[in-house]
């Protein structure tokens, strides 16, 4: 079981970050902690939307369609 989420830094919430995790809450305490080079400069994060699958392969399909480009104005109407 797979869960794509999507993060807003909270001091700076114009920044965002989306990725695919098996374990949320260790997850966003990672990002938090700043062991992710990715996140770090803009920590303290903040789960805005996870969503849970019990298809590994739809996880991974919606976490590549979030990135594209129909998929960040997808994000942007519905979640941010």
């Amino acid at each position: 079981m797979k869960y794509v989420y999507l993060l807003e830094s909270i001091s700076h919430p114009r920044k965002r970050y989306t990725s695919i995790t098996t374990d949320l809450q260790k997850r966003l305490s990672y990002h938090n902690s700043g062991k992710s080079p990715h996140t770090m400069a803009f920590k303290p994060w903040r789960i805005v939307v996870a969503i849970r699958f019990a298809d590994d392969q739809k996880a991974d399909a919606f976490e590549k369609y979030l990135k594209s480009g129909s998929g960040h104005a997808f994000a942007k109407r519905h979640f941010w």
